[in-house]
């Protein structure tokens, strides 16, 4: 016969294990968001086990406005923004950084790609008072004085874009990719941009495109 005392008991979490907080965005990288949304889903439910209405769960207020400071491809910006505004919706229609597109609008196509303080985030996820004090890079700030990055140009080179609309995010998966791993193969290439999705289906060419850059100096 089964023990019911042990009945129900969670297992201890092992320390050796990166458990990631669903609901801190601010702990969580792209591949975490995507790793924790299981968890998130759960927490949904059980706001509604507990019987709390969801729309007070959750803040409606629609004036609410708080004020951030966020450094966007090297410049500073100090400004006021809705609670309910997304990093993508702050960077394309009040920055007018139209670079970086709207695919699927929840986190499963990655055209939305930028870099917050270096690492690549679905800014369609990220909350624009989430941004305050960090640092982002979108697809306007990679090019300098007119001279496109290698992996820009190893874009080009191995016919990358197809329509282009995922391109941008592409591009910054790929820079996050070659700032931490100058020469990657193309598995690592794989792996990095497996966030990444191509609805024209070119991702040989993507591949080929981010190996070559770093073998021709990364993303300097």
């Amino acid at each position: 016969m089964r023990d019911k005392k042990k009945q129900g008991n969670k297992p201890d979490q092992d320390p050796a294990v990166k458990y990631v907080d669903p609901l801190n965005p601010k702990q969580q990288s792209r591949r975490d968001f995507l790793e924790g949304t299981g968890a998130a889903v759960v927490a949904g439910a059980g706001i509604s086990a507990l019987g709390i209405p969801k729309a007070q769960a959750q803040s409606t207020g629609s004036d609410s406005r708080t004020a951030i400071n966020v450094t966007v491809n090297g410049t500073s910006h100090s400004m006021d923004v809705d609670d309910r505004w997304t990093l993508a919706e702050l960077l394309r229609d009040e920055l007018d950084l139209t670079g970086t597109k709207i695919g699927c609008n929840r986190s499963e196509c990655g055209a939305c790609t930028v870099l917050m303080n270096g690492q690549p985030v679905y800014s369609c996820s990220q909350l624009a008072v989430w941004a305050d004090g960090a640092t982002i890079q979108t697809v306007e700030g990679l090019a300098q004085n007119g001279e496109l990055t290698p992996v820009q140009q190893a874009f080009v080179v191995n016919n990358g874009p197809q329509c282009g609309f995922c391109t941008p995010g592409q591009l910054m998966t790929a820079t996050a990719l070659l700032n931490n791993n100058p020469t990657p193969s193309a598995e690592d290439v794989k792996e990095a941009l497996v966030g990444n999705l191509c609805r024209c289906s070119n991702y040989n060419a993507i591949v080929e495109a981010v190996v070559m850059a770093g073998e021709e100096g990364g993303v300097a």
